[in-house]
């Protein structure tokens, strides 16, 4: 492949964009020495300005769980834009949208509607504290809720010596310009763990608003919950008088159709959504039962956007959420399917050619990580054995061989109801092209 396109926007960016793009996951941090510039999407594919094609697994970090350009989501909005883009006032497709939410969630009564997933969190924890009047906010290494100053703490990989002890973890901030202030009232505990999260809540819980926690770890690979994790801590919850607050910005509407809630039979006391609930447009939702929603009624907890509810946005949502629906929830199960697949025949690659490649998954989302461990169970795993810079080189090989593997070294990969079994051959034949590549560059 050949790039000369991509380098040259590389240095035209680079005068007047940081980092020559808007995220600095989407930059030289991530590919070296500069990112691919995509031109078009179709389908499972991408194509980028100097005309090379890949199949995507990691569209647009979880965003499109029907791929990209959708003959159904380009037809609407094709016909929907001429009617105008935003107003400030109340849309029918707004009630269609949250109704059919409401069906698809048996966990939730009303929805209120936002842009991002980071918004949503923001929500979700200021009504936490509105509805108990109590000031801290519990929340687990390696989970990542957006970059609320509040919840921007102990998100990130680090050196395993600087974390603390496991029943004391040290609050590590993601980012300069924090005020200690901001996430003062942020308590930290190891995910994975029901005896460490009880003691928390022994010690804390009557200052405690609410425990927040992704169900899937989804910020280091892909970490799934140990058996019956979950629901012992709704359970602990209840019992301590502490809201649970699942963030489902990544696996919402995504590895089910009630998400994670679904799969473990969860009922949450708040529930918020992004990514793939939009399919490729900003949206994201507030939702829970009615007496924790009632909250913010009024601006009793407030809940202000110029932008809530994006007009464009909500038929891109009720097409996906019509589409996904038809056939018994066919989609999700197509995509749980793949991504099963794929993981299992990467773990069969790594095997053949040597490699201590291990991939997990839950269903559409799935992600190699280095590491000598038979399972990566927690953060303090992922931050000890992962080798970040030999996946970073895989994904790099992958990229070459025209299969676009996620550059962000710990976020995760992802199949959409596009994704067919020539894509899932080609993709695994060039995992072993270059996992062979890394065994004989390690040999030599």
């Amino acid at each position: 492949m050949q790039h000369k396109q991509s380098e040259g926007l590389f240095e035209r960016a680079m005068d007047v964009l940081v980092e020559g793009c808007s995220s600095a996951s989407r930059g030289p941090m991530n590919y070296k020495p500069f990112p691919p510039y995509i031109r078009k999407g179709q389908g499972s594919r991408v194509w980028d300005v100097d005309g090379n094609e890949y199949i995507d697994w990691q569209l647009s970090f979880g965003c499109l769980p029907m791929g990209h350009a959708h003959p159904k989501i380009v037809d609407v909005i094709q016909r929907e834009v001429a009617g105008g883009t935003h107003f400030a006032t109340a849309l029918e497709v707004e009630v269609e949208t949250a109704e059919l939410m409401v069906k698809m969630l048996p966990h939730v009564d009303k929805v209120r509607f936002a842009n991002t997933g980071t918004e949503a969190c923001m929500t979700g924890v200021r009504m936490a504290r509105g509805i108990t009047g109590k000031r801290k906010i519990l929340k687990f290494e390696g989970h990542y809720h957006g970059w609320y100053d509040g919840l921007l703490v102990s998100s990130n990989p680090q050196y395993v010596t600087s974390l603390g002890h496991p029943n004391d973890p040290v609050r590590i901030p993601d980012s300069s310009g924090l005020t200690p202030g901001s996430w003062e009232d942020t308590l930290v505990c190891v995910w994975n763990n029901v005896d460490a999260l009880e003691r928390v809540l022994r010690s804390n819980g009557h200052e405690i608003a609410c425990v927040v926690m992704e169900g899937v770890m989804s910020n280091m690979g892909v970490i799934p919950p140990k058996p019956g994790y979950l629901k012992a801590v709704e359970d602990l919850c209840k019992a301590f008088g502490v809201l649970f607050y699942l963030d489902e910005t990544v696996t919402g509407f995504r590895l089910a159709p009630g998400g994670v809630a679904e799969l473990y039979g969860l009922n949450p006391d708040i529930v918020t959504y992004g990514k793939a609930l939009g399919q490729g447009f900003p949206i994201a939702a507030i939702a829970g039962p009615d007496h924790i929603m009632e909250s913010i009624e009024y601006g009793k907890v407030l809940h202000y956007g110029s932008h809530n509810a994006p007009r464009l946005g909500l038929f891109a949502t009720k097409t996906m959420l019509e589409e996904m629906s038809r056939d018994n929830y066919a989609g999700y199960k197509k995509m749980s399917e793949i991504g099963d697949q794929m993981t299992k025949r990467l773990n069969q690659a790594a095997a053949d050619t040597g490699q201590n490649m291990r991939v997990q998954n839950i269903g559409s989302m799935f992600h190699p990580v280095f590491t000598d461990l038979d399972e990566v169970t927690n953060y303090r795993d992922f931050c000890q054995t992962v080798d970040l810079a030999k996946y970073a080189e895989f994904s790099q090989k992958m990229r070459d061989q025209g299969i676009f593997f996620s550059g962000n070294k710990i976020l995760h990969n992802l199949s959409c109801t596009e994704h067919t079994q020539a894509d899932i051959d080609a993709s695994i034949e060039a995992a072993g092209n270059a996992l062979e590549q890394m065994s004989k560059k390690t040999c030599g």
